[in-house]
């Protein structure tokens, strides 16, 4: 475990691109550790859940692991918390993928994309969506405080988000317009990959980080 408790806590939940998240982190001189251990997730200053992989795998390691009730308990007593692509899928409540229940923390669904939803051109849309796309911002947020609004940012999905409408931070357009940022403050999700998106992706996990600081020490 870190000597302190300024650190970021990355779920190792076995699968996924934590060590590129980690290597982003880093780069910013944040202190953060890959790790599945509950009492070093209990006692890091922020938490993010990096996102490769299937839903119902992903479940049934955290549901394995007890991962997934320290999440809940995390959150709901305020922890601040940063869900990455499949991270931020499982958020909701269902996917489509692999039928799995998912953690319920906002409810919502995940869809996947249906390949005859045509793009700008009017040709069909690819499944997945991979590659660069921008984030039109609904409300404020002080996760993409100091990010330009037409920053890109980088995406690789088949299933997209529906959380409720109140929790959509911003959205993008592929084939269809979907909630690409959502969540509340201090809780976030993003359906993009900040650690892969260059600086505005980078500016995104110092907003995060300096967040996690702000609040009192977890105990």
């Amino acid at each position: 475990m870190p000597p302190n408790q300024d650190y970021i806590a990355i779920i190792d939940y076995r699968a996924g691109n934590q060590t590129s998240v980690h290597r982003a982190l880093k780069h910013l001189d944040v202190e953060a550790v890959v790790t599945a251990d509950l009492l070093t997730l209990t006692k890091a200053a922020g938490i993010v859940f990096p996102g490769v992989g299937a839903a119902g795998h992903a479940m049934g390691v955290l549901k394995d692991t007890g991962i997934d009730n320290i999440i809940r308990v995390l959150v709901g007593q305020g922890r601040p918390f940063l869900g990455i692509c499949l991270g931020c899928q499982i958020m909701l409540a269902h996917s489509e993928e692999n039928d799995a229940e998912t953690l319920g923390v906002f409810p919502g669904d995940n869809l996947r994309f249906d390949h005859s939803l045509p793009d700008e051109d009017g040709k069909p849309i690819r499944v997945p969506h991979m590659g660069w796309n921008t984030v039109e911002r609904r409300v404020r947020s002080s996760l993409f405080e100091g990010v330009g609004e037409d920053e890109q940012f980088y995406f690789v999905h088949s299933y997209y988000p529906v959380p409720p409408p109140e929790l959509v931070i911003g959205t993008t357009f592929h084939g269809k317009t979907f909630a690409s940022a959502f969540g509340k403050e201090g809780t976030w999700a993003l359906q993009f990959h900040p650690e892969k998106s260059g600086p505005p992706g980078l500016k995104i996990l110092r907003n995060f980080y300096e967040y996690s600081l702000s609040l009192p020490p977890p105990y």
